[in-house]
């Protein structure tokens, strides 16, 4: 359940956590992930699936287009996990947590606020220009082929249910090596340990 708090985009956006990111910024990397699955839906959109629109007359051929709509999850979900890693603060703040001296924790604090109104600062200003980007590639699609863009959206829809169901299961793999790891205290449990915390991540 700790797991899905963190990497389910629902849960972590909307349900309100104990953790240290703003709430803004959530809901911010979250509407941009429904613009970055679309797009990268639309790049691996080429002419033989616009020929095969042409050959269906129109109709949406799911099974076709499973090759496609995977490995655009797999792209945009990977972006994603950049984009949460670099931008979030609650790495910031755990560092200020970890000190034990007062004088210390003050002087990492004040570096630490820096650090973070700068992510910030370089999100909002990186963000508008993907957005910007995104809206004027996929407005020219739209505009050219009006036909097809519909099923780039259905697409996107598909991409964006695969990333709320996947999280129910990419988070038990952690848990099946961590449980173990907890029971001892020698190296090779450490090791798992740590392969865990790697396997969170996705």
């Amino acid at each position: 359940m700790s797991l899905l708090k963190i990497n389910h985009p629902l849960i972590f956006s909307f349900c309100p956590i104990k953790d240290y990111n703003s709430i803004i910024i959530k809901l911010c990397i979250s509407s941009l992930s429904f613009a970055i699955y679309y797009t990268v839906n639309f790049i691996f959109f080429d002419e033989r699936a616009i020929h095969k629109i042409y050959e269906d007359k129109g109709k949406y051929d799911f099974i076709y287009f499973i090759p496609r709509i995977s490995i655009s999850f797999i792209v945009s979900h990977f972006i994603y996990i950049i984009i949460k890693y670099i931008f979030l603060s609650e790495r910031n703040l755990l560092q200020i947590r970890k000190q034990t001296i007062v004088s210390m924790a003050h002087e990492i604090a004040s570096k630490e606020k820096r650090n973070i109104a700068i992510k910030y600062t370089m999100f909002f200003i990186s963000g508008l220009i993907f957005l910007g980007f995104f809206w004027i590639l996929l407005s020219s699609f739209g505009a050219v082929y009006q036909n097809s863009q519909l099923i780039v959206f259905e697409n996107t829809l598909v991409c964006l249910a695969m990333s709320l169901i996947y999280p129910f299961f990419i988070n038990i793999i952690p848990c099946i090596f961590r449980i173990p790891s907890l029971r001892s205290n020698s190296k090779d449990q450490q090791c798992i340990y740590n392969f865990s915390k790697f396997l969170q991540l996705l």
